[in-house]
């Protein structure tokens, strides 16, 4: 493809509460096996982008830790690769990435020292899956400067927390408000855009020497009426994880058959870093119903309607409904987990009751599973 990524992933969200407290939104797990990120990456790859680069920054320990290698999305053959670019001190500049643009401007000299002529700019925390290719040749078609994908959404899917646009009948954006007080338009903006490399490059640099550092803000919002912005409708699935309850119920969906075979067992694929770890075991007395368990963990109890990650033990008589259990936790026996999610690494003594009563609960537990 004629195109270089940018996965834009530093950004912290204080609606995930507890959540994003030890990671950055783009590594929080997925469907069992995932991470935000994966996503994105997987549609870089399948749409034949060879070079891409992920902006990180805040709590980027785990997400630097999980992009440690690309073979894991068949990025870095003899050209390209996958670049993960943090803040650094230099002599120009001692900031933290101030914004999106800001962030793209701290890194110029990717998109300089490229010769690809596009350039796709993706969010590190959307699910979903897209054909970057179609986006790229509707946005040639038009002759556009900047194209947005943007989706039609329900009334009450919230859209005050997203950008909104108004499309005219050719699809060029005419109205564009970012988290608007009151929504005028129920199309958001997928946090997905394609634009001409060179302009890229001016644009930035245009808005680096004005001290603006949004690119949402600064630039699309900006030049609205000056530059031929157009909007490509999606029509898949997407979600953004933007708060704990868009985050617990995008796990939910995973819970439905079409959309698991959506993302499992229809090309193209979606891919992600491979633990070294035996298959889930179920010992007797387990019962399971309508779960996601994946590798590495034990199950002891009962488990309905839920998502367990990697490396989770499950006691006896333990009884889990409707609830996000996250990597290595261990619940002791005859605990009781409804409408929660459990944080990674915690340990759930037994006899232990936690229960959602007005929305989802999040449980961190740091006892030490191995005192005596």
């Amino acid at each position: 493809m004629r195109a270089i990524g940018i996965v834009l992933a530093g950004g912290n969200n204080h609606k995930m509460k507890e959540l994003s407290q030890k990671r950055a939104i783009s590594a929080m797990p997925i469907a069992g096996s995932y991470r935000s990120i994966d996503f994105a990456l997987s549609n870089m790859t399948n749409s034949h982008i060879q070079k891409v680069a992920v902006f990180t920054q805040y709590n980027a320990k785990s997400l630097n830790s999980h992009l440690s290698s690309s073979k894991w999305w068949d990025f870095g053959r003899k050209q390209g690769g996958l670049f993960v670019f943090t803040p650094s001190v230099t002599a120009e500049n001692s900031n933290w990435y101030r914004g999106t643009a800001d962030a793209i401007y701290q890194n110029l000299d990717y998109l300089k020292e490229s010769h690809e002529p596009y350039v796709v700019i993706a969010s590190g925390d959307c699910v979903y899956k897209m054909d970057y290719n179609k986006v790229l040749e509707y946005h040639i078609e038009k002759k556009a400067d900047i194209t947005v994908v943007c989706k039609d959404v329900p009334a009450d899917f919230g859209v005050d927390r997203f950008g909104t646009v108004q499309l005219n009948d050719d699809n060029r954006i005419v109205e564009f408000d970012e988290k608007p007080i009151v929504a005028k338009s129920n199309t958001i903006s997928c946090g997905i855009y394609v634009i001409r490399r060179r302009q890229l490059i001016e644009l930035i640099e245009k808005s680096a020497e004005e001290d603006r550092t949004d690119f949402v803000r600064d630039i699309l919002i900006r030049y609205k009426d000056m530059k031929n912005i157009y909007g490509y409708k999606m029509e898949d699935y997407w979600r953004n994880i933007a708060t704990v309850e868009d985050y617990f119920s995008t796990n939910m969906d995973f819970l439905k058959p079409d959309i698991r075979k959506y993302f499992f067992k229809e090309y193209p694929d979606i891919y992600s870093k491979v633990d070294d770890l035996p298959p889930a075991k179920y010992n007797v007395g387990a019962k399971i119903k309508n779960s996601l368990v994946s590798s590495g963990s034990i199950i002891n109890g009962v488990v309905e309607d839920s998502v367990v990650f990697k490396k989770v033990f499950v006691g006896n008589n333990c009884y889990i409904k409707n609830s996000i259990i996250l990597n290595d936790v261990y619940i002791g026996d005859n605990c009781h987990i409804e409408n929660c999610i459990v944080e990674s690494g915690d340990t759930i003594k037994a006899n232990s009751y936690h229960k959602g009563e007005n929305g989802i609960k999040i449980v961190i537990e740091k006892d030490d599973r191995y005192v005596i």
